[in-house]
């Protein structure tokens, strides 16, 4: 597998310098030889997320902190406005209908963005309505990358209309924080999720988010309760208790916090705005590559993200499966298809981590190539 080169929305391929890290002894997550480190981390991630709001690392993936953001704002007897706009925006919907939450959502077509007015419109036909039924909207929660579309949606615009009806706002930053800037206290965003696998560029098993003073009190103030290790309230009590030893209820898997921290400071010695570009740079070069070999974007260019590139298929419909395959097993490339109803439609290719180099970018376009001419095609 070590010749396996991942362009996939993630996870990543680390840079030998994390990969490295990861590989040190293992440390306590606790105590004089631990917190020194996991400050100087959480330090650097309040750098990138932008904020002087708390940073928390918790053991899992971004739908786990996402998870717990949901259940911990939003309480039980209540809604939660989601619009959705592709897979992961359904996957929201999914965790709040899982607290029991009633959704509020409105739907916008695949490879579209989500559009602020039509947030504003619904909100102001539904606040009223969701009163009158007994289950107040309470938050708005919003993907901001969706990865399954390749769409970047306009998160300032969205956060500020949630702000003219005094929503607190909940947002999956899982595939974005770090790949474009997102200034979460410049735009008053109350929870927002990443992880250390996209963007990043480290190894997968931690999910990083910021929580604002106004979420710790929603979180505090919330009659309901539906567990314990995803309530924001055990986080809370840990912090307090314990705030120079043990400031969270579990183990930290240490070694991949050690990774991250190398990663984090690769990011800042090559300076964040390069970071951004480096990322922005591979995608232009794989769209431009691949629309001369007739794979054209699938969302909105002016939406289109940075960090993932959503292709469709060529107008002559060639089995994108079969193309997957040949790039995996005869050029060890790794893409990604489309999820669900994009199956076979669109594939998507990731520019974060090492896919950001040259190296990788040229390899994917050379074995493109390579495949569409095995079957005959002048390219």
């Amino acid at each position: 597998m070590s010749d396996l080169r991942l362009m996939i929305p993630g996870p990543v391929d680390a840079e030998e310098a994390v990969l490295s890290a990861l590989g040190e002894p293992t440390l306590p997550h606790y105590g004089v030889e631990w917190m020194p480190l996991f400050r100087e981390t959480t330090d650097m991630l309040k750098r990138l997320f932008e904020t002087e709001n708390d940073v928390l690392i918790m053991p899992g993936p971004g739908t786990a902190a996402l998870d717990a953001a949901i259940g911990s704002l939003v309480p039980a007897g209540s809604s939660v406005c989601i619009p959705v706009n592709g897979f992961f925006g359904m996957r929201l919907r999914q965790v709040a209908e899982g607290y029991g939450l009633a959704v509020s959502s409105l739907d916008f077509p695949e490879g579209t963005h989500i559009d602020p007015d039509e947030v504003r419109r619904h909100l102001k036909d539904s606040i009223p309505r969701s009163q009158a039924d007994g289950q107040p909207i309470r938050a708005l929660a919003v993907v901001h990358h969706e990865t399954s579309t390749g769409v970047l949606n306009p998160l300032r615009e969205i956060v500020a209309v949630a702000h003219e009806f005094d929503l607190p706002v909940i947002v999956d930053a899982v595939a974005s924080l770090g790949g474009v800037r997102l200034p979460v206290d410049g735009w008053g965003i109350d929870v927002c999720v990443t992880v250390a696998n996209k963007c990043l560029g480290a190894p997968p098993g931690v999910a990083l988010l910021s929580v604002s003073r106004r979420a710790w009190e929603l979180a505090g103030a919330n009659p309901s309760r539906h567990g314990w290790y995803a309530d924001l309230r055990t986080w809370a009590e840990y912090r307090r208790r314990w705030p120079g030893w043990h400031p969270y209820p579990t183990t930290l898997p240490t070694n991949n916090i050690v990774a991250l921290h190398q990663a984090l400071k690769q990011i800042f010695e090559e300076g964040v705005d390069a970071h951004f570009e480096s990322i922005a740079r591979a995608a232009r070069r794989v769209r431009d590559g691949m629309a001369e070999l007739g794979f054209t974007l699938f969302p909105e260019p002016d939406y289109a993200a940075p960090m993932v590139s959503a292709l469709k298929n060529r107008p002559d419909g060639i089995d994108l499966d079969k193309m997957l395959v040949y790039l995996l097993r005869k050029r060890r490339i790794m893409v990604s298809g489309g999820i669900a109803d994009l199956h076979g439609r669109i594939f998507r290719v990731g520019h974060m981590g090492r896919a950001r180099t040259p190296e990788y970018t040229e390899a994917l376009l050379e074995g493109t190539r390579a495949y569409l001419r095995s079957k005959g095609l002048d390219v």
